[in-house]
């Protein structure tokens, strides 16, 4: 009996400790930024401009900004969890060949990008940039594109301007869900300190809203994607479901590419 108790005490003991870990670590659980010198210089083989913007917290936010001839319009780019402009830079090109321009910004804490991170901070730096890109192109150009967790931070923007479009790869319904998946017995709802709750976001978006998932996806999972998709009220929206496509390969799917360009053309 004594040996039942001490096991149970252990097994308490365990489970408590794992719920402060989730508590007090969880931003080095949700973001995984790298960061890059100040001085860094960045590239790519096309034509960019590197732009710095200030966000009235002390933030500064470092982005590029790819130009082509007589772009169609504009897509402004939000990111995954993991890595910097020094990696994700290199996606412009499947757009620029399209015929848009492309601006993608680091969050606050990747690359050269400062200041700290909230998911509040995280939704101004990107109204920043749309406020940015307004300057330059009419709003009926610019399209607002978010992968991952940079597909909540693309859904919230859209809900508050009229961007042409928002088109949304791998996203989930919020973090909760995704959280919920992966650690099912944990009292989740009382310890996340970063909602992001996509499908309340949706509810507001009058633009047309695409969604790119793929059924293999360990990483958010393709239900989280579909559950989303059903939460969107409005009629102008369509779901590419991308058979065994996982979190990062969708590229290499034909009917993704196809499904791009012709959201694009």
């Amino acid at each position: 009996m004594q040996k039942l108790k001490r096991f149970g005490l252990s097994i308490l003991i365990l489970f408590f400790s794992i719920v402060l870990m989730i508590y007090f670590l969880q931003e080095r659980l949700i973001f995984l930024p790298s960061q890059l010198p100040a001085d860094y210089e960045y590239s790519f083989s096309q034509d960019f401009e590197e732009v710095f913007l200030n966000n009235e917290d002390g933030a500064k936010l470092n982005a590029v900004h790819f130009k082509v001839e007589e772009p169609k319009g504009l897509i402004l780019y939000f990111h995954g969890n993991a890595g910097d402009l020094s990696r994700w830079g290199y996606i412009a090109s499947g757009f620029t060949e399209l015929g848009y321009d492309v601006l993608v910004m680091d969050y606050r804490t990747y690359g050269k990008s400062t200041g700290v991170l909230s998911e509040k901070g995280l939704y101004g730096d990107a109204q920043l940039f749309y406020n940015y890109a307004m300057k330059r192109y009419n709003e009926s150009e610019i399209i607002v594109y978010g992968r991952s967790l940079g597909a909540t931070i693309a859904s919230h923007l859209a809900s508050k301007n009229e961007p042409s479009k928002l088109i949304l790869e791998t996203p989930f319904y919020n973090l909760l869900d995704v959280a919920q998946d992966r650690f099912p017995i944990l009292p989740l709802k009382h310890l996340l300190k970063y909602k992001m709750t996509s499908n309340e976001y949706v509810q507001d978006v009058k633009a047309p809203i695409r969604i790119f998932h793929g059924t293999a996806d360990k990483v958010v999972s393709y239900d989280s994607g579909k559950k989303l998709f059903e939460a969107i009220p409005h009629s102008d929206k369509k779901l590419y479901t991308i058979e065994d496509g996982n979190h990062n390969n969708l590229i290499e799917f034909e009917n993704f590419r196809k499904g791009i360009q012709k959201e694009l053309q």
